[in-house]
């Protein structure tokens, strides 16, 4: 009679504890909390995106074309014609007649370049018009001598080599694009540019 009793009893305890567990199946929940190697708890998982491991924040936003140092695809070489100023003007915002450095698409493959300083001449819409600068001297060039113009020393080159700016290749910037701002090259500097531009491309 007692064994049968304590046998009961028993399988009394043996359905509370199933139904426990099937109603804590049903809420999601675990009835015991299993520990991993060396007593830490498992990985949670970010069930948002179904992955192991904590949420991290979302990646910087990246560049539309990462590949060419621009926020943008470069629009190509401006062509068309537009008015010379010399305006620059000490207000941290990028003006023609000052020197900056930004990302220079070479010519023959616009999705690779280089960083290099570049004379702003003028505008264009939302975008800048410059010429970049170069210390390669072209003056024994004859064949591309009309295509460069004598700027002398300036701070935008840390050795202060002497610098020449190109004429034939006329680049349309994003202002977004501008790294920084590297110098301001005086007005006689500006005048000879301004003229071989004019001269070049019919510009006013």
């Amino acid at each position: 009679m007692v064994f049968s009793m304590a046998l009961n009893f028993r399988s009394i305890g043996a359905i509370v504890r199933s139904s426990l567990r099937l109603l804590e199946g049903l809420r999601g929940e675990s009835p015991t909390r299993v520990k991993g190697p060396q007593g830490a708890a498992p990985a949670r998982t970010d069930r948002r995106r179904g992955a192991a491991g904590p949420v991290k924040p979302s990646a910087a936003k990246r560049t539309a074309n990462p590949s060419s140092g621009l926020s943008t695809p470069y629009r190509g070489d401006f062509t068309g014609t537009a008015d010379l100023r010399y305006s620059p003007s000490p207000d941290g915002n990028p003006d023609p007649g000052e020197v900056i450095w930004t990302w220079v698409p070479f010519e023959e493959d616009h999705s690779q370049g280089k960083d290099r300083p570049v004379l702003l001449v003028g505008s264009h819409g939302r975008y800048l018009l410059g010429v970049m600068l170069t210390t390669k001297d072209h003056g024994k060039d004859h064949r591309r001598s009309g295509d460069y113009v004598d700027l002398g020393l300036g701070s935008w080159d840390r050795q202060w080599r002497p610098s020449e700016a190109r004429l034939d290749r006329i680049l349309q910037i994003n202002p977004q694009d501008i790294r920084r701002e590297g110098a301001i090259i005086d007005a006689g500097s500006f005048v000879l540019v301004a003229d071989a531009l004019k001269a070049r491309h019919g510009w006013n």
